[in-house]
């Protein structure tokens, strides 16, 4: 591989765009799948997201630990993310690909195991692919370039799975989608792998004893009160994405075949303007960048709440994907800020421990989203597509504009709480 290729924020971005591509589609129908398509009352998804967490609680510190301890002459991270590839690809075709005339409890413990099995190793993947960054990319205006090229991959990825995936599951159904989508990932992620090279300088430390890796990392409390905020804006994304083929059938009553429209208005307007938040945040730098967007961001959903049909729908998709450009750039910048000044104080590098950590926080936006749903739903009288209550709409206007609204003002005042460093 040519030299220039070796660890350069393109090729690194290949790995964003691979793992991008079945999250999105998993994030954006999964709920859909099986809650509208398949009937799953949505008292029991949220049951299974709540199992989840429980899990997720215990595997993702865990992970992030055994990968920081990890030594082989191939890196600390890239062989757990080759082992991850083919177990990542059986585990999303899996969510999908539910048997004929599944239902009840059988469908629940479906997509308990399923779920349970993709986020696991989706946690390993994620851990090991964030922990490299901070590593490969050092100092801020290089973290801003290597994040704003990230992010435009990332939503090239989340265009191509949002657009092509009702188109994918019309023509040949939910389980082959699934499979396109996992070939996918593994040509991407495999040509992203092979371009990094670790540094050698953090294999030749020790590796750190269980308490001592967690310790300065769990009383961190700038890290806490970071991905804390971060957390109800992450919600937020979820929610977008999840709630985006209800809002289209019941709130914007267009067919299912228009949904592509609606999801490429909110990506397609991210594109360019991750370059517009890469300038701001080398002019304002990382904290106050972060703040912004996420100010940004809860503005930026109001539109939903009054759109009525297919064109008033893409215009605040538009409007929401301007929201939406600023908090991808800038939480990268800023956590990656986190862990050096960590370094400089402990003396240790963490990253696995840091991402891993700051993965479970913020990975709790799913609990939120799930209770949202639940409540919103009891509210309005939503169970499933079989039983859909007397006012879907009222259920999906509200989740798809009001909670987010609310739930990035609670984030914005967090972020004030982090306090401002203009020499990092």
């Amino acid at each position: 591989m040519h030299k220039r290729l070796i660890n350069s924020p393109v090729m690194f971005a290949l790995g964003m765009f691979a793992m991008m591509v079945p999250a999105q589609a998993f994030t954006s129908f999964y709920s859909y799948y099986y809650v509208e398509k398949l009937g799953l009352g949505i008292g029991l998804a949220t049951l299974a997201r709540t199992i989840y967490l429980v899990w997720d609680a215990v595997n993702n510190p865990l992970f992030g630990y055994l990968s920081d301890r990890t030594r082989t002459r191939w890196g600390r991270r890239k062989p757990w993310i080759y082992s991850s590839i083919p177990l990542l690809m059986a585990t999303f075709v899996m969510v999908f690909a539910v048997p004929d005339r599944m239902s009840g409890m059988s469908l629940f413990f479906w997509f308990l195991t399923a779920l349970v099995l993709f986020e696991a190793v989706s946690t390993v993947i994620w851990v090991n692919y964030g922990a490299l960054f901070p590593e490969l990319f050092r100092g801020e205006r290089l973290r801003a370039k290597a994040s704003a090229v990230q992010q435009a991959f990332q939503i090239g990825a989340i265009l191509v799975a949002s657009v092509l995936t009702p188109i994918l599951f019309a023509a040949i159904g939910f389980g082959y989608m699934a499979v396109v989508f996992a070939l996918v990932f593994a040509v991407f992620m495999l040509l992203f792998a092979v371009s990094v090279r670790e540094s050698d300088e953090a294999l030749q430390e020790p590796p750190l004893k269980f308490k001592e890796a967690f310790r300065e990392t769990l009383k961190n409390k700038e890290f806490w009160i970071f991905n804390i905020a971060n957390s109800f804006a992450q919600t937020v994304n979820g929610l977008l994405g999840s709630m985006i083929p209800f809002y289209a059938k019941y709130v914007l009553r267009i067919p299912e075949s228009q949904v592509s429209l609606l999801l490429a208005s909110i990506f397609v307007s991210v594109i360019p303007l991750v370059a517009v938040w890469y300038w701001i945040v080398r002019k304002l730098g990382g904290i106050l960048g972060w703040r912004l967007a996420l100010a940004v961001y809860g503005l930026s959903v109001i539109p939903l709440w009054f759109a009525s049909g297919l064109g008033s729908g893409i215009a605040a998709g538009i409007s929401a994907g301007f929201g939406l450009s600023g908090f991808l750039v800038t939480p990268l910048v800023l956590s990656s800020q986190i862990i050096d000044r960590d370094f400089a104080r402990t003396g240790r590098r963490r990253e696995g421990v840091y991402t891993a950590v700051g993965a479970f926080i913020t990975r709790s936006s799913g609990l939120i989203s799930a209770l949202a749903f639940w409540i919103v739903g009891i509210i309005f009288g939503y169970v499933s597509g079989d039983n859909p209550g007397s006012d879907p709409e009222s259920t999906f206007r509200y989740l798809i504009s009001v909670i987010p609204f609310c739930l990035l003002t609670v984030s914005f005042l967090i972020s004030l709480l982090v306090k401002n460093h203009p020499n990092d």
